[in-house]
């Protein structure tokens, strides 16, 4: 009995087996290139699968002069990374790029992307301008003719992707003079003082024109002062952040008289990213006496390097005095002159009663 048990749980087995095997399969094949894009300044690879310690290796070829360049980077895990090409005195004509993806030196995944340079080539939009800081990507882009396309926006460091954004099916159209505006914040907070790269890829969707763009950037702090008041006695200061690295900044109120310093005051600000606001109040411990005045009003970055700037003038004036006030009666003396007439009547009224009476008599 025991044996046909055992016998019986052997095709079991195989097919749980098997099972394993079809969903253990895919795993491990999930290790490629799905996408490669490329011109003869930069290209873009991304990758899916357990890919840390594998080599992403980058080859360039012209059909008239075969290989130009081949860039291999060692991948931490799976992303889209980009490599910059090299390439000086490029001729027109037919290039392809290729991303081999390698581990212990066999070639796992392969994917081409065949391009072509130079030559007059109908494009149904236009990029007016592309730039990246520490803020996000400008990007403003026009078309004669309508178009829709899907946009990749990429935050850099080193040669990995860290951030990559896609907007898709964004229509475009206006004109040279007035384009579409198509920037975009960062998301990522930055390090302060690092170098990090923007990309931003434009597909167009009826034909599947691409057009890339990328630059490198140090990331800053930044802000600016976008308000100020003052008066005898006190100031204040409204900051505004301009960058996706924290500003953890300072306001400095600088009060002189005559060239002489009277008072300094600093604060620090609250933490600011792009587009966020606080006002700073400080006061200047009594009022001013009446005089001229000059303020300057300096935000400090968070190394303490001087940003933004604003000087004023404080016109303190004599204040002025009160009206003249008539004092007021003493309480109870119009009561008591009343009283005393009353009285004065009634001692009238009495004697000449008196003398009647007494006539009379």
């Amino acid at each position: 009995m025991g044996s046909l048990r055992g016998y019986a749980m052997k095709p079991a087995l195989t097919f749980m087996l098997a099972i394993a095997l079809v969903v253990w399969a895919p795993a491990v094949q999930a290790q490629e290139v799905v996408d490669i894009y490329s011109d003869l300044q930069s290209c873009d690879v991304t990758v899916t699968g357990d890919v840390a310690g594998c080599v992403l290796q980058l080859d360039l070829s012209s059909r008239k002069a075969g290989p130009i360049q081949t860039k291999t980077l060692d991948l931490d895990g799976p992303g889209t990374w980009v490599a910059t090409w090299d390439v000086g005195g490029a001729e027109d004509g037919s290039y392809t790029a290729c991303a081999k993806l390698i581990r212990e030196g066999e070639a796992i995944s392969e994917k081409c992307s065949d391009f072509h340079y130079g030559g007059r080539v109908s494009i149904r939009f236009d990029v007016r301008d592309s730039h990246a800081d520490h803020r996000g990507m400008t990007l403003l882009v026009y078309s004669g003719d309508p178009a829709v396309v899907d946009i990749y926006y990429m935050l850099l460091e080193g040669d990995k992707a860290v951030y990559v954004s896609k907007r898709e099916s964004v229509p475009i159209s206006g004109s040279y003079g007035s384009p579409s505006d198509l920037s975009l914040e960062w998301k990522q907070l930055l390090e302060n003082g690092r170098e990090y790269g923007g990309r931003v890829k434009i597909v167009e969707k009826k034909n599947g024109q691409t057009r890339a763009f990328m630059n490198r950037f140090t990331a800053i702090d930044d802000a600016e002062i976008t308000d100020t008041y003052q008066d005898e006695t006190g100031a204040s200061a409204t900051v505004m952040g301009r960058s996706r690295v924290p500003f953890e900044g300072s306001l400095r109120f600088d009060l002189r008289q005559n060239g002489a310093p009277l008072a300094t005051v600093e604060e620090r600000t609250p933490i600011l990213l792009a587009g966020d606001d606080e006002t700073v109040e400080i006061s200047w411990n009594g009022t001013l006496e009446p005089g001229i005045y000059r303020l300057t009003i300096q935000l400090l970055g968070n190394d303490g390097d001087v940003i933004d700037m604003e000087e004023s003038i404080i016109e303190a004036k004599i204040p002025p005095r009160p009206p003249a006030v008539a004092p007021p009666q003493e309480e109870g003396g119009g009561g008591a002159l009343t009283i005393a007439l009353v009285v004065t009547i009634l001692v009238a009224a009495a004697a000449a009663l008196f003398f009647r009476r007494r006539r009379g008599g």
